[in-house]
Parts: C-alpha cells; structure tokens; sequence
C-alpha cells in the first residue's frame, strides 16, 4: 500500500512528461517570457536528438543533448534531457541499478538550476515546470527502489510545482496531455484503490471517456507529446480499457517509428500474442531473441521472458513438442536469470513444461514443475489453481 501511495504522488509528474517524459510547452504570448522550450528553432534542431534516444541511440542523443549544454548552460532543459535518456537506458529492465546515479544526478542538476530560476523570477513557469518534472522522475525511481521516504518527499515536491507550472491548453495541444491523464487516473485509481479516495478528493473530479478522447487528440496533433499519448493510449488499451486491438495499432506503430527501441519491440510482440496473431508474434520474439544475443542496447533477459514464452505457445499449438519445451525452458531461464520467479510468463512457462512431461509420462519431472508452480504463484493467482486441478485430475 506504501508503494502505490508514494506512486500516486510521483503520478502527477505524468500531468506534465508522461511516463518516460519529453518535454511540453508551457505558456507564451507576444508580451510573455520567452521560454527555451517555446524556441522552435531549438525544437527542430534537437528533433534528431530526441528521435534517437527514443531509437535507443544513445550516443547521437547525448551527444545532442551535451552541444545544447554548452550552448545553455545555466538552463535546466539539457541536464533533464540528458537524465531522461538515463530513464530510458532503465525502462527496458526496472531491477538495472547501473543508470541509477547518472540519472539522479543529471536531475539533481536539472532541479539546481530551475531553483536558480525560480529564485529569481518567481512566476516563471518553465522553472517550475523542470522542478515538477525532475522531482516526479525521481520519485518514480525511488518507488522503484523500494525508498520509500525519499520517494514520498520526492513526489511532495512534484505535487509543489505541478499547479504553479501548467498552462492554457488552449495555447497548444501539448498541453492536453496533462489533462488527459489526470481525467482519466484521477477516476481509476479511486476505482481501483479506494483507500486512496482521501488523497484524490484533494484535487478535481476527473472524467476518464474524456481523458481517452483527449489522449487521442494529443496523439494525432502534438509534436513533443505525440509518443507520450501513443505510449499511455496504448497501456490503457491494452489492459484497462480491454481493446487489443486499437493497442495493436499504436504498438505497430510505435515500433515502425523505433524498430531498435526494446520497450515498444517488446509490447508489440505482446499485442501480437494477445489478438492470436501467434505466428507474427513468434517471428517478432525471435528477433528479440537474437538481438539479446547480439548484446544490442535495451534487450536483455527481462524481454527474452516474453520472447521465450511467446515462441513457446507457438510451438506447442503447432505440436512442435521439441521446440515448445527448449523455449519454456528459456522463458525459466530469463526469469531465474533477473529474478522474476513471480512473473506471469515464468510461472506459466513451468506450468506448460510440467503438462508437456505429463503428456510424455514423466511424472516425477511434472511433479517437480508443479511444485516450483506452487512455490512461487501465490494462492489465489490463476496458475497456482490450474496447476493444482492438473494435479488432482491427473493424479500427480
């Protein structure tokens, strides 16, 4: 409960950056401050920059992100960039500690910078903006990391900023993203975890039919927010909202855009899977399987759980018995390997490996499958209960 308490503070940082952040224009006129993150010059000159890091090419991202240092040192913008490209180095995989002090340092800096701002021009709300977003993130990792207290005081600070930092959304469509998330979250997560009512009742009622249908409208108009809406469009879709399909469509595209970003490569064999089109999915999982071999950037053991399990399902609905246990076993191993012994996909994995070695009447090998089912699913999870009506109907 702790854990989902601090991640509905640090929540409020996706009212402005979304879930892996790019940056949204904040408020500007013909009498207003000018905001670097109003410069369209700017915007175009780092477009490739931005494009990389969402290809997982790091090195041309940062690269970018370094020349707009140099040129504004004193701003907050290339120092958040920078960390958010350490972000993204992490999202494939949340257990990969090896970003973690980069990233935190590239927002620690992001956040000294905009104080120095924000000291001397009060309402300057680009300022508070970074300080939001750059807490937010924080937040989010620490969560992740199970620090409670830091995540906590992090997400305090976001929430400090976030109304001092947002705009007219009439101004740009950037803006509506915000809207469109807390519409929607602010309805879900009453509805989901209605011990949270209290935190929620602080802030406005929310309208989830209108957070989707201004998602949608971010997805199809904004420039920096674009991915952002198509990331959250597609989660939504996917599990809340139960429709696999229009998910399909956002993940086809997302990863037609960032065919080397592991993340989108990922959920889009996912989406294959969940709309039964097996093949394709299979033929997307092996490629993830070779590119975890190849050691290319983003795809590591956490992906190859999916993978494996994904090209094992094929294999068994074809009667590829062979095949079908030497990827379940994979699956196993990927989850043994990162630790995920509660996973779905590992769980499910063993759960199929012990039926195969029921059908090959090797029972003590099932026996040993479902035990480690057993051990790991908890009670009431769906694989603990089909494992033990296997047992019981199979005598095991």
């Amino acid at each position: 409960m702790r854990k989902i308490y601090c991640l509905i503070l640090c929540f409020f940082i996706y009212v402005q950056f979304g879930a892996h952040g790019q940056m949204v224009d904040s408020i500007d006129g013909p009498t207003g401050p000018h905001y670097l993150l109003l410069d369209k010059g700017l915007q175009f000159r780092i477009t490739e920059a931005v494009n990389s890091m969402y290809n997982f090419d790091f090195k041309t991202a940062e690269r970018g992100f370094l020349v707009m240092k140099h040129s504004y040192p004193e701003h907050p913008l290339p120092d958040f960039l920078i960390g958010l490209s350490q972000w993204w180095k992490i999202a494939p995989n949340m257990d990969d500690t090896r970003y973690d002090k980069r990233f935190l340092a590239y927002m620690d800096s992001a956040i000294y910078k905009a104080e120095k701002i924000l000291k001397k021009e009060p309402e300057n709300k680009e300022a508070a903006f970074f300080l939001a977003g750059s807490h937010g993130f924080k937040g989010r990792l620490y969560s992740e990391r199970k620090s409670w207290t830091k995540a906590t005081f992090s997400g305090r600070n976001a929430l400090k900023y976030l109304e001092m930092s947002r705009g007219d959304e009439e101004l740009n469509p950037e803006l509506i993203l915000g809207d469109a998330l807390f519409n929607y979250f602010s309805v879900w997560i009453p509805e989901n975890y209605p011990l949270l009512k209290p935190v929620l009742a602080l802030f406005p009622k929310g309208n989830k039919q209108l957070g989707l249908k201004q998602l949608e409208e971010v997805s199809a108009n904004a420039f920096y927010a674009r991915v952002e809406a198509q990331y959250f469009l597609f989660r939504l879709y996917s599990g809340e909202e139960k429709k696999p399909y229009e998910a399909l469509n956002i993940t086809t595209y997302l990863h037609d855009k960032y065919p080397n970003n592991a993340y989108f490569h990922r959920f889009y064999a996912r989406q294959l899977y969940a709309v039964g089109r097996g093949a394709e999915a299979k033929d997307e999982s092996l490629e993830i399987l070779k590119r975890i071999d190849e050691n290319q950037t983003g795809y590591e053991s956490n992906s190859g759980r999916y993978a494996a399990f994904f090209v094992g399902q094929y294999y068994e609905r074809v009667n590829d018995t062979a095949n079908a246990k030497r990827y379940y076993e994979k699956a196993v191993a990927y989850g043994e390997e990162t630790e995920s012994q509660e996973s779905g996909y590992y769980l499910y994995s063993l759960l199929h490996l012990g039926k195969i070695a029921t059908k090959e009447n090797n029972k003590p090998k099932a026996k040993r499958y479902f035990k480690e089912v057993k051990k790991y699913a908890k009670r009431k999870h769906p694989v603990h209960q089909e494992a033990r009506d296997f047992i019981k109907k199979n005598n095991i």
